[in-house]
């Protein structure tokens, strides 16, 4: 039997991460090098789900014969998508729309077989913040663990201590739904997830 390969179209660690503690782990790991600007009027949902396919479409011309996996995570307080803070004030700007609120994170799968049948998957997860002083604020955001990262924060990370409640898949606010991930790349014929899902 073939051994049957799967790439990571992301260069995320926590991505990698996640996939590796539940069996996972990764053969390649793959960047897809996108702009991820919002278009006119897209919608959250539809903002992680058309990154993540793009993500895929870029990388699987570069591993035929693998199964590629892809994902996408957006926060987003009501209709409004939060970028991911290059700067500290940016980071300071998201955190201070957080504080106080529950806002909804997004996160898109794709995942594509050898044979190129492509499934995919929106998850939503909700967090609720407490509500953050200015000090709680300018220190999370000094600390430089929310850059780069969707919404200015990392729920596995300090900011944990600021999250009062969350709904749904916690992994998925990390960066990567692990029960839907898996399912949806059993149900593609990748052996590892559906050993694991049986």
């Amino acid at each position: 039997m073939t051994t049957q390969r799967l790439v990571l179209a992301s260069a995320s660690p926590r991505r990698r991460d996640l996939l590796s503690q539940v069996g996972l782990a990764p053969d390649e790991l793959d960047q897809a090098d996108l702009d991820e600007t919002p278009l006119p009027g897209e919608l959250p949902p539809a903002h992680a789900a058309r990154l993540a396919r793009a993500k895929l479409d870029a990388c699987a011309p570069r591993h035929r014969g693998a199964f590629i996996l892809a994902a996408d995570t957006v926060v987003a307080c009501g209709r409004r998508i939060l970028p991911k803070p290059q700067d500290i004030d940016t980071a300071r700007r998201c955190l201070a729309l957080l504080s106080g609120r529950r806002h909804r994170v997004i996160g898109g799968i794709a995942a594509m077989t050898p044979e190129g049948k492509v499934g995919t998957r929106l998850v939503a997860s909700n967090v609720t913040f407490k509500r953050l002083t200015a000090e709680e604020i300018a220190d999370y955001a000094a600390s430089g663990e929310g850059l780069g990262k969707a919404g200015g924060y990392a729920i596995q990370g300090i900011a944990a201590r600021y999250i009062r409640a969350i709904g749904g898949s916690y992994s998925n606010i990390v960066g990567l739904p692990l029960y839907e991930t898996t399912a949806l790349l059993a149900g593609l014929g990748y052996e590892r997830a559906r050993r694991l899902a049986s």
